[in-house]
């Protein structure tokens, strides 16, 4: 078995209509070619905190420890999970001034389960025709009807 088919490919998204406001998530779980679709949504809250929570769900779906291939078009999810986290752990969250950084619950919980696999970050553009992130894209904004 190849090693692509031993790894589980997620698409993610978060929406909000309004910033903050209602949101949505989604995500596209792939693995040895069968997909799973999941969303869901929240009455009040942000563009990053559903991005973020499309990832913990996608990752919270997963029935073992797998190789994960996470794709976000969220730069905040990639470049946190890959360069920010470390010094942000080093530091409680804290940010100056000694406040909360903002989403530091959803980080924590993501840096959680993340530890739980051998994941990869990839960044893609959003909105460029990249078909999963396209459907990502239309899950999260079920998320959001799903709570009107």
């Amino acid at each position: 078995m190849s090693e692509t088919e031993q790894t589980v490919e997620i698409f993610t998204d978060g929406a909000c209509s309004g910033n903050p406001g209602p949101g949505g998530w989604g995500a596209i779980l792939r693995w040895r070619g069968e997909e799973r679709e999941i969303f869901g949504g929240e009455p009040d809250t942000t563009n990053n905190r559903m991005e973020l929570q499309a990832v913990i769900e996608g990752l919270k779906a997963l029935k073992k420890i797998s190789r994960v291939d996470i794709y976000t078009d969220s730069q905040y999810v990639q470049k946190g999970m890959t360069e920010w986290l470390e010094g942000w752990k080093r530091k409680d969250f804290r940010i100056k001034g000694g406040a909360m950084r903002p989403n530091h619950d959803l980080w924590r919980e993501l840096d959680d389960l993340a530890r739980m696999h051998d994941v990869d970050w990839h960044w893609i553009r959003g909105h460029s025709g990249h078909a999963e992130n396209e459907r990502a894209d239309e899950l999260a904004r079920s998320g959001i009807d799903s709570i009107s």
